[in-house]
């Protein structure tokens, strides 16, 4: 009997320390999953994130203006690019065949990647957004790699009346990785309870990658499905690709699925961009197209390295696989977009080699080289001011002021005015890299699960809440903040301790004066909780639904949560400013204290009954608790 009433407590607890840590991280704005809100967009485009201090926008355009150039280019885009299946009116693609050069195809997983992660963003300013994705998820389910179901074949054509698979129904990681990406930001885009789970089918597919796309041991991400049954010669199992380096999507699966295995994908990730840059770019911070793992020493070494017994003596592409080609003119993008979001520094020296090395040799974005040697003295190819290569540089050079008028000749160069969608020669390559790019250059990228918490360096509880993040106990905002020190309102503390204690049913009439002032969100929540007897003791008469929550208001519901015994009448809590706790909390935080909970033991110290409970206070709370 013990054991069994201690196990009731423990659960209790854990139940209700999630709802104490998750009524701090809920936005105020939020909907309820199966409500008519959730059904239309809960972040619409434009979101402007504020990204990690220090980092830096073009300031000479306006946030407005930077809008409405994403928004032109996003048209155009979707004009040339977006297509309906003929055979299909329910599912869409995007075509990637205008420069003529894949005989009869029509799409890759990669296009497709891309094409979800835009139509997710860009919804509020794009009323078929919704549709658009929809249609293409259905398309993406219709193409499974014929190795996983979950995860997306590479290549379709249009033949004989029908759009088909073709060049083998296997995967490519970079497709599979954006559409996982994709469906998490369409899980808080539009709510899950629709015809689509999007957050299930998200991890369905985050999982499939890690099953099937990530070394088993190494934990370095492989190149497809394809390379885990493979026995090819030369064999692909040690190689990787820095193009499908997406650090911040990885931090994105890891906190979805609570899988901890991303954190070793993400630590190895960084230690292999560490030691190609140490010890093959120095100089320039440029990555190649591939790299492989060399058996004698561990390491791993750019593909030229290495002779291949090949047919054409090359790796896997051509002759410039080793070099900084048309794979890793990706990687600025991929690589700073983490730092922007999550503040890690990893990359930073890395970027800023990169950013120098690019404005030191060129004297304007037009300039830039479509391909470079690693050490940057090797032209690749005749045309320079390629979108591809130039684009991505927009987003790297945001990572420090000096890059201020660089960052703005940048902007100017991809705005419509300079190179429209519209002219024939600009391809869909380059044009979606450009559209992805300066999504994020004007702060319009973000979040799914809120894991980036860009503002807690120097925290007094920053240990504990990275550990909480990285645990998937706690979230931070989707625009890269933590807000540490920010007090929760009592209408986001009724919605989350409603969800956290998974209450049903409508709920009891509101009995308060200021109904009316409940957002229509929270009310629904308000009611359960109402119904469940846990708003006694700090709600009266007034609900009073932006009002901060005190820490005494916080021991009360706790206590509660937790269906601790109270004293009828606490006589003192021990804290030095006894006298100003009320009496109706007393027998909460003493009950607390008892249960050995940190914040509300016995002590000469102030308990600071009236001040408003912060994120931070909250976190530390919690992991207070998860090691009792």
């Amino acid at each position: 009997m013990k054991s069994h009433s201690f196990f009731n407590l423990r659960s209790a607890m854990s139940i209700a320390l999630s709802l104490v840590l998750m009524l701090a991280l809920i936005p105020t704005g939020f909907a309820e999953e199966g409500s008519t809100a959730a059904q239309t967009p809960q972040k619409p485009f434009p979101q402007q994130m504020a990204y990690t201090k220090g980092t830096i926008k073009p300031n000479h355009v306006t946030q407005n203006q930077m809008n409405k150039e994403v928004v032109l280019l996003y048209k155009e885009w979707k004009k040339k690019y977006v297509k309906a299946n003929p055979y299909d009116a329910g599912q869409y693609y995007v075509w990637y065949n205008d420069g003529g050069w894949n005989d009869d195809a029509v799409t890759v997983s990669e296009a497709h990647g891309y094409g979800m992660l835009i139509t997710a963003i860009m919804a509020g300013v794009d009323p078929d957004a919704k549709k658009l994705f929809d249609g293409m998820y259905r398309y993406f389910r219709a193409h499974p790699s014929q190795l996983n179901p979950d995860l997306m074949a590479w290549q379709q054509a249009d033949r004989d009346g029908a759009i088909i698979d073709v060049n083998g129904a296997d995967s490519a990681i970079d497709g599979d990785m954006d559409i996982a990406y994709s469906l998490l930001l369409a899980d808080k885009q539009w709510g899950s309870a629709g015809a689509i789970n999007y957050r299930a089918e998200g991890i369905k597919v985050i999982n499939a990658i890690m099953d099937n796309e990530v070394h088993p041991e190494d934990y370095h991400l492989q190149l497809g499905d394809w390379v885990k049954n493979s026995d090819s010669e030369p064999s692909f199992k040690p190689s990787t690709r820095p193009s499908d380096f997406m650090l911040q999507h990885m931090k994105e699966y890891g906190k979805a699925t609570g899988d901890a295995r991303w954190d070793k994908v993400l630590n190895t990730t960084y230690g292999i961009m560490k030691d190609v840059h140490a010890n093959y770019s120095p100089g320039t911070g440029l990555l190649p197209d591939f790299l492989y793992k060399d058996a004698a020493d561990g390491k791993y070494k750019p593909v030229n390295e290495f002779k291949w017994k090949t047919e054409s003596g090359h790796f896997l592409e051509s002759e410039f696989d080793g070099a900084y080609n048309y794979n890793s003119c990706r990687t600025p993008w991929r690589i700073t977009t983490d730092y922007l979001l999550t503040g890690d520094k990893r990359a930073y020296d890395q970027l800023s080699v990169l950013n120098k090395f690019v404005q030191d040799k060129h004297d304007s974005p037009d300039q830039i080289w479509s391909g470079y040697s690693l050490d940057g003295k090797t032209k690749l190819s005749e045309w320079d001011g390629g979108l591809d290569f130039t684009a991505p540089l927009m987003v790297s050079a945001m990572i420090d002021s000096a890059n201020q008028e660089w960052l703005n000749d940048l902007w100017d160069y991809h705005t419509d005015a300079v190179n429209p969608t519209a002219v024939e020669w600009r391809y869909y390559y380059g044009n979606s890299i450009r559209l992805l790019s300066m999504i994020v250059v004007s702060g319009n990228w973000w979040s799914p699960t809120g894991i980036a918490a860009t503002d807690i360096s120097g925290h007094w509880a920053e240990n504990d809440i990275i550990t909480s993040l990285s645990e998937g106990i706690v979230s931070g905002f989707p625009n890269g903040a933590f807000k540490p020190d920010s007090a929760v309102k009592r209408a986001e503390l009724a919605v989350m301790t409603a969800s956290a204690l998974k209450l049903s049913g409508e709920g009891a009439p509101l009995p308060f004066n200021d109904n009316e002032a409940i957002v229509p969100w929270a009310k629904q929540s308000v009611g359960r909780l109402v119904q469940a007897d846990l708003l006694k003791g700090w709600v009266k008469e007034d609900f009073l639904p932006s009002a901060e929550v005190t820490r005494s208001e916080a021991a009360v519901l706790l206590a509660a949560a937790l269906k601790l015994p109270l004293e009828e009448q606490a006589t003192s809590t021990g804290f030095s400013d006894d006298a100003s706790i009320p009496d109706s909390a007393k027998p909460s935080i003493k009950a607390l204290g008892t249960a050995g909970v940190n914040w509300f033991k016995v002590q000469d110290a102030p308990f600071q009954p009236n001040a408003s409970l912060t994120r931070a206070e909250a976190v530390t709370i919690l992991r207070s608790l998860s090691v009792k």
